[in-house]
């Protein structure tokens, strides 16, 4: 590619600017910049040939012969920020063979740079500037620029890019450097100069996606470091070429469309992004379907936008029942989809077809049926099937059953099983065979969901029902449960109260009902088992514990002869009128007075067990006899039900008094009552309240007897004390007792205690004492090792043996002295311990001779076989002595 770039003087009027090709063919572009900089700047053409970019490059759209010596057209510029316009008029001429070098000058003269050197030969002179002593003029500067590098350029490196020569290297020598980024600043050394002829090079190749453009500042000094000129502001672009393959954001898209949709409904969206320019046809990704799966109904269901990766549908007969689910393969291609020069990807879109409601459901039989058994609820008569071919448990296919016709009392529903999604026809009301033997019920099936647009009910969506009702054996009833009834107590045995009767309710079933009672509390009634007569058994009364609010209360059962049979009960409730049948009580039955009147007064009343009006008022007499009675006391009526009881004389002896009155009652006829009252009287204080001793002389106790009392109490009260102190006493007698044995009698003792020798004068060297407390063990214990003595206790690790019972045995005390002697015999650490050492050494020069000739000149010759039933330890003495002279 052969890059041409432009040098051109712009100003507010018109300019022109030549370009001279030498060649005849025009395959590339030059630069176009304007003194406004390429920022913010926007440019255009008159020429359908040529177009300029945002950075100023001029380039032909196509290939084309020029068909005349030259071509011209105007480029428009504009600054969008201060919407300034300029306009340039480009001519490109065709440069002949023998007029090339008169085209150069002819160029140069104009303001062109000759495009015929190479690029690396082009020459950039530096800005000039004119100073006068008056009026200062700036001089029209040269625009530099930019210089376009191509990336992944493959060398060889370093390689030229442009030549900087300052007008003054004529007279001075001129030494030239960069600054910048890409230069002296990170990245380094990616540009560099030769300081004395001003060649600028780039060192490696460019890569336009990790940095597009650079800004560097070219220096032209003296050999002693003064500058010369101004530092000019180097641009150097970097061309992008395609060297990167657009990237999907997602390999794996997911999208959903409904069933049935028109053509044109959008599905989703894929993108793909390129790291190259986009502004170029490198960065301008274009999309395409490349593959469906399946290809049902029609191998082009969707389509896909080429510039926004919007995929839509373009065929319509999409159907969920059919196709769930499509898989697209999607191509996304840079160079604006030139599969040619373009980089490509893939991606896969995968679109779930979702289901809508375009199916009803339909029934899978036209009648269906069942049976239920009268007087039972809740119970599943029959079972509705159901097909529907939308998306299972989705509200598209979840069934919902109601009834149409054939059930107006309400006596079942219809529940979906969530599962299966069946109709279960459930009796909630029960259904009585002698009113309904059969129903004819219609049934109407439906989704959750309503039908899509434009579906419709199909006729499979309503089925019959028949349920046929099973007569059952029916409980007779009592048609009033509760009876109540009304009735005087007091009626006699034997009167009819009423007829309490039941009523069969299987009127097609030829039954007799019997009678029986269930509860009567007091045994009061009878009931005829025919025909349900109730008479009474004894008399009632309102005041027995049995009523509860005058109301008495018994149950009766009623059975039928039914298979099996079925039973009823029935509450009867009997309201007793109370009559006048029970006379007065007087209350209180006891009190206290003072002897004399005037000081207190008693109060009395009545209690009756009947009610009104058999109650009060009351009336509150004194008998006739005897005669004492009216003579000391008189009775105050104070109300109906209230009267006072007080003296009439005015002393009475302390004392308890019976005092006899009369209560009658208001009853028709009344009914009276005497009753007795007893009454204390005592001396009383200033306050009216019987004293202490007073009440003890009104208990009837004379001085004499309540002295008789308090000895009693005080010798009842020595004796106690007395027990209690020889108590103690033999507390502390028990408990300072000696031991009843006698210490000479004691077992341990008796080795010492019978006179044996031991070992002679030269066997005295250890502590018998050891043998009467075996307990005393430090001495051992604190023994030095060597020979142990074998009439001491072993010492260290012993066998465990049976523990020797201390507590006499509460059985047979033989049976417990001979556990003690077996436990004794096999427990080798219990006292006395193996002294037979001891015993059998008696030292030398002794007079008590040997225990050997000792029991010899005693006994002669006896046997001692009778030791060895004493134990082991006996065994060996036994063995010793019976031995003779062996031993």
């Amino acid at each position: 590619m052969y890059l041409l770039r432009l040098f051109i003087k712009m100003r507010n009027s018109r300019s022109s600017a030549v370009v001279v090709i030498p060649v005849e063919w025009i395959r590339h572009a030059v630069t176009f910049s304007s003194c406004l900089g390429t920022k913010g700047t926007q440019y255009e053409t008159n020429s359908v040939d040529f177009k300029v970019e945002a950075d100023g490059t001029v380039f032909a759209t196509r290939e084309l012969r020029i068909p005349s010596e030259q071509v011209a057209f105007t480029v428009t510029a504009w600054d969008r920020q201060t919407a300034r316009r300029w306009d340039a008029m480009v001519r490109l001429l065709v440069a002949q063979p023998s007029s090339a070098r008169s085209a150069h000058k002819k160029g140069k003269q104009n303001g062109a740079l000759d495009a015929s050197q190479p690029p690396n030969d082009m020459l950039l002179p530096w800005p000039q500037h004119q100073n006068t002593n008056g009026l200062r003029r700036q001089k029209r500067d040269w625009v530099i620029p930019p210089i376009n590098v191509p990336e992944n350029s493959r060398g060889p490196f370093p390689q030229q890019l442009v030549r900087i020569r300052s007008d003054k290297d004529n007279d001075i020598p001129i030494r030239y450097s960069i600054t910048g980024v890409g230069a002296d600043q990170p990245p380094m050394e990616v540009f560099s100069i030769d300081s004395m002829s001003g060649r600028m090079y780039v060192t490696r190749p460019m890569d336009r996606e990790e940095r597009a453009s650079y800004h560097l500042r070219a220096h032209a000094v003296d050999m002693n470091g003064n500058k010369v000129e101004n530092p000019i502001d180097l641009y150097i672009y970097v061309i992008d070429m395609n060297d990167n393959r657009p990237e999907f954001i997602n390999q794996v898209y997911n999208g959903s469309v409904d069933e049935g949709s028109k053509p044109g409904t959008y599905v989703m969206t894929v993108t793909a992004n390129d790291a190259d320019d986009g502004t170029t046809a490198n960065g301008m990704v274009r999309y395409r379907i490349v593959t469906q799966t399946p290809q049902s109904p029609s191998q082009n269901m969707f389509t896909i936008n080429s510039e926004t990766g919007d995929i839509v549908t373009v065929a319509a007969g999409l159907d969920r029942e059919k196709v769930q689910q499509y898989t697209v393969i999607v191509q996304a291609t840079d160079m604006e989809g030139n599969l040619n020069y373009g980089l490509s990807n893939t991606a896969t879109a995968i679109i779930t077809v979702t289901d809508v409601n375009d199916n009803p459901p339909e029934f899978t039989a036209s009648t269906y049926s069942g049976e239920v058994p009268e007087n039972q609820v809740e119970v599943v008569v029959a079972n509705l099937t159901v097909m529907d071919r939308d998306q299972p448990h989705s509200p598209n296919w979840n069934a919902f059953y109601r009834i149409i016709s054939g059930d107006p009392s309400g006596h079942f529903s219809i529940r979906t099983d969530p599962v299966t999604n069946e109709g279960m026809v459930t009796v909630v009301k029960a259904v009585d065979y002698e009113l309904n033997r059969a129903f004819m019920l219609t049934v109407m099936v439906s989704n959750q969901a309503p039908l899509a647009s434009g579906i419709q009910m199909s006729f499979q969506s309503t089925a019959g029902v028949t349920i046929s009702v099973v007569d059952v054996n029916e409980a007779p009833y009592f048609p009033s449960n509760h009876k109540l009834i009304r009735l005087e107590e007091g009626v006699p045995s034997g009167t009819v109260l009423t007829t309490f009767s039941a009523v069969d309710p299987d009127r097609f079933m030829q039954q007799a009902v019997r009678y029986s009672k269930l509860s009567d509390p007091a045994n009061w009634l009878h009931i005829n088992a025919t025909n349900g007569q109730i008479t009474t058994a004894a008399v009632l009364d309102r005041e027995s514990l049995y009523i509860k609010n005058n109301v008495y209360e018994a149950t009766f059962l009623a059975a039928d002869n039914g298979i099996p049979p079925a039973s009823g009960t029935g509450t009867l409730q009997i309201y007793l009128i109370d009559i006048n049948d029970n006379a007065p009580e007087l209350l209180p039955k006891e009190a206290q007075i003072c002897e004399r009147p005037g000081l207190n007064a008693i109060n009395i009343t009545a209690a009756d067990a009947d009610v009104d009006p058999n109650i009060g008022p009351y009336v509150f007499e004194l008998p006739f006899v005897p005669a004492a009675v009216r003579k000391n006391w008189t009775i105050t009526r104070l109300n109906g039900d209230y009267a006072q009881l007080s003296l009439r004389i005015l002393y009475l002896e302390a004392g308890m008094y019976d005092v006899p009155i009369t209560v009658t009652d208001s009853g028709n006829p009344p009914l009276s009552n005497t009753s007795i009252i007893k009454v204390k009287v005592c001396p009383c204080d200033e306050n009216g309240d019987c004293t202490t001793i007073g009440a003890v002389a009104a208990a009837g106790l004379g001085t004499s007897a309540i002295v008789a009392i308090l000895i009693c109490i005080v010798i009842l009260l020595t004796m106690v004390l007395l027990f209690v102190v020889w108590m103690k006493r033999r507390e502390k007698e028990r408990h300072t007792k000696q031991l009843l044995i006698d210490p000479e009698d004691d077992v341990r003792d008796n080795i010492l205690k019978y006179d044996e020798e031991g070992g002679g004068e030269e066997d005295q060297d250890y502590d018998l004492s050891q043998l009467q407390q075996p307990e005393a063990m430090e001495h051992v214990l604190s023994k030095a090792p060597g020979v142990r003595r074998v009439d001491e206790r072993p010492v260290g690790a012993e066998p465990q043996y049976p523990v020797r019972p201390v507590v006499p045995h509460p059985g047979d005390i033989g049976d417990f002295i001979s556990e003690g002697l077996r436990a004794a015999d096999n427990d080798p650490t219990a006292p006395p311990y193996d002294s037979l050492l001891v015993f059998d050494y008696e030292g030398s020069g002794s007079t008590a001779g040997s225990v050997s000739s000792l029991n010899s000149s005693s006994s002669g010759d006896q046997d001692y076989d009778y030791l060895n039933d004493w134990g082991p330890r006996f065994k060996k003495l036994a063995d010793m002595y019976g031995g003779g002279e062996e031993d």
